[in-house]
């Protein structure tokens, strides 16, 4: 066994490696360096700076496993690791620490001004009541997203004498008053509450611009805005317009939208106290150890026949588990994300039912797979090894069921979704033997192809609907690749839901536009990870 790493990962990792295989250890390469050099190599470990582009995947004919030492696999092209069977794996929490330290360390740069005092001291000025800052003791610090590093921070926040507020839809009430902190139900009754905010959320559809010119309106005077987790969740525009008027007292950003080029950020021409700093969350020497440690235990233990403990990509499952029910893993996957986003609230339970040939064999697969789909449309990093235990975490019920019941396919997958506001049901099948479907929605029978975006709008079954929402999507410059409407078996049913497969993203606004429409009402963009 070989293995190659690469981009100057701690030396640590190569030490580890070498229990179970030879390690080279050598300088980032360009694509073509490494096309010719991969194939002697059973593992790649790199960082952020090689790209591992399909041509290298492709060429690397040996390879059973690609490590990331980092959170994020951008710089991995994973279907196609995943077309090959190749294990993918990162390290999520390597740098929970330093993410929350950072964020800690921040507020309080932001708080004491000590940016502009260091500057102002080291040009041999004394202005000392120029910098008078501001105490976080018995602030209040509003946390949104109580993930690890939302909870350490809250933690640290806690002992420096801080009072707390959290939201975060997908974490229960009991796990925020074990922390002593207030749980808020509603964001807009948590604006108000805070003088300090920081955020510790992915960045979805549901998270980008969430602190914004009308959010900000909601705050207290003097508020203090930390974003530590990713750029894009607080509008730059309009937090630099609130900074220079007043309304928000100082801010503290280490994430952009526009990363590394930040040159046209609003923020850096923003005249007021804010400090800025280059997505330095994860960069410490304890945090670049733990994430080479963690994926070279990973690169290891797979090259030493065992599994891996954060695969992104594919399931760490025994094959004889895996192989009878594979071919309905991604419409698993989908359903659950279907699922998830056609709900609101907090997810309660998750059944799962299993019919035809399904319910001759263990779905403990699928079950993963249902889980992975519905967590990651709420949660980022999510992938088949974390997702039941991030679901135990959130006090989700899984119940399984396999019934005998006679069903229309070979194999059909139903899903029934409960959060705290209602129940959703979605069911997926296999059919001419290799086409994933997703064949109900609630009370719909369907057959829909799950694509990447797609909208699903309930209507009033009348004349001209499906021309009325048509020219709204038409007038936006959205492509419609097919749509499925369908009206319940009742014939005197007077609902019906349009199903449209779109070739691009729908924003706020488009949905805000069919909503207006006679006869709509709530209307969904959905986002599936579909292949």
């Amino acid at each position: 066994m070989k293995v190659l790493v690469t981009d100057k990962i701690n030396e640590s990792a190569g030490k580890i490696i070498e229990q179970a295989a030879d390690v080279d250890i050598l300088p980032t390469m360009t694509e073509d360096e490494l096309i010719k050099i991969i194939p002697q190599y059973d593992a790649l470990m790199v960082r952020s700076q090689t790209k591992v582009t399909a041509k290298i995947i492709e060429a690397g004919k040996n390879l059973k496993i690609i490590g990331r030492a980092g959170v994020g696999v951008d710089n991995i092209d994973v279907d196609a690791a995943t077309q090959k069977g190749i294990i993918v794996v990162n390290s999520p929490d390597g740098n929970t620490m330093a993410a929350a330290e950072h964020t800690i360390a921040l507020m309080l740069a932001m708080a004491r001004n000590i940016a502009p005092a260091a500057a102002s001291t080291k040009a041999g000025n004394w202005d000392r009541a120029k910098f008078t800052g501001c105490e976080l003791f018995g602030k209040t610090l509003g946390i949104i997203g109580l993930g690890k590093i939302g909870t350490h921070v809250a933690e640290v926040a806690k002992a420096l004498g801080m009072k707390l507020a959290v939201f975060d839809p997908y974490t229960s009430k009991e796990s925020v008053e074990k922390l002593g902190g207030e749980y808020i139900q509603n964001i807009n009754d948590f604006w108000g509450k805070c003088d300090f905010i920081t955020v510790h959320v992915p960045k979805t559809k549901e998270t980008v611009n969430l602190i914004n010119k009308t959010s900000i309106e909601k705050m207290k005077d003097g508020v203090r805005l930390v974003n530590c987790a990713r750029g894009g969740i607080i509008n730059e525009q309009d937090l630099k317009e609130a900074i220079e008027c007043g309304k928000v007292a100082g801010a503290a950003i280490d994430v952009y939208e526009n990363e590394p080029n930040i040159k046209d950020c609003p923020l850096i021409h923003c005249e007021g106290n804010i400090v800025l700093t280059p997505h330095l969350g994860a960069s410490t020497q304890e945090a670049q150890i733990n994430v080479a440690v963690d994926v070279a235990e990973q690169i290891k233990e797979v090259l030493s026949g065992g599994s891996a403990s954060s695969a992104v990509n594919i399931p760490s499952l025994r094959p004889d588990k895996l192989e009878p029910v594979k071919d309905y893993m991604q419409i698993a996957e989908n359903s659950g994300e279907l699922a998830m986003q056609i709900s609101d609230g907090m997810i309660k339970t998750i059944e799962i039912t299993a019919q035809g040939y399904l319910a001759d064999f263990d779905i403990q697969p699928l079950e993963v797979a249902v889980l992975k789909g519905a967590l990651s449309s709420m949660l980022e990093g999510v992938n088949y090894v974390n997702a039941p235990v991030l679901a135990k975490k959130r006090g989700i019920e899984i119940i399984s069921t396999r019934s005998n019941a006679k069903c229309n396919f070979t194999g059909l997958l139903t899903i029934k979704l409960t959060t705290d506001k209602g129940s959703n049901i979605v069911a997926g099948a296999i059919v001419a033997k290799d086409i994933p479907r997703i064949v109900k929605i609630n009370d719909y029978e369907t057959s829909i192809r799950p694509q990447k975006h797609m909208l699903i709008i309930p209507h009033v079954n009348k004349p001209s609907m499906i021309a009325q929402v048509a020219k709204v999507i038409g007038e936006n410059n959205i492509n419609i690749g097919s749509m499925n409407v369908v009206q319940k078996n009742d014939k005197h049913e007077t609902e019906s839901i349009m199903v449209i497969n779109i070739d691009s993203e729908v924003g706020e606004n488009v949905l805000s536009e069919i909503s207006k429409i006679d006869g709509v009402h709530n209307p969904k963009y959905i986002n599936l990870n579909a292949q």
